[in-house]
């Protein structure tokens, strides 16, 4: 009996943790973290939420046209704590960011530095 139940809560515990490695994807499988680029463009939108914030960064191309990036950031915990927030940066704000692009060459990109109009810059870790 106490065999089966050990069983049991070995099984449970297998089963569990297995999950909970599911849910935490590496940044590699998304993102060329080898090549690192920078960009200019106008914040159109900050979303500080978790498990990871967002920026939609508006970019305009060599031949005029535009487009909007959306950068993956750390978790609004961890951006707090650098003392980047909602008080920081705003749409409307230009900032220069290094990122890691998509591997597929969508306008997606997780966000290295950000450097603000008055110089200030951030430096998030790519965990």
């Amino acid at each position: 009996m106490i065999g089966r139940i050990l069983g049991c809560v070995v099984l449970c515990g297998w089963l569990m943790a297995g999950v909970a490695l599911q849910a935490h994807h590496s940044l590699a499988a998304t993102y060329d973290i080898r090549k690192e680029s920078e960009m200019s463009g106008v914040v159109v939108k900050v979303a500080f939420t978790n498990p990871h914030g967002a920026l939609h960064l508006e970019v305009k191309n060599p031949d005029g046209t535009k487009t909007v990036w959306v950068l993956t950031t750390g978790s609004a915990n961890v951006l707090a704590g650098l003392g980047f927030d909602s008080k920081t940066i705003k749409a409307g704000d230009p900032v220069t960011v290094n990122i890691y692009g998509s591997r597929n060459g969508q306008p997606l990109g997780f966000m290295r530095k950000i450097t603000l109009a008055d110089k200030r810059s951030f430096e998030f870790e790519a965990n």
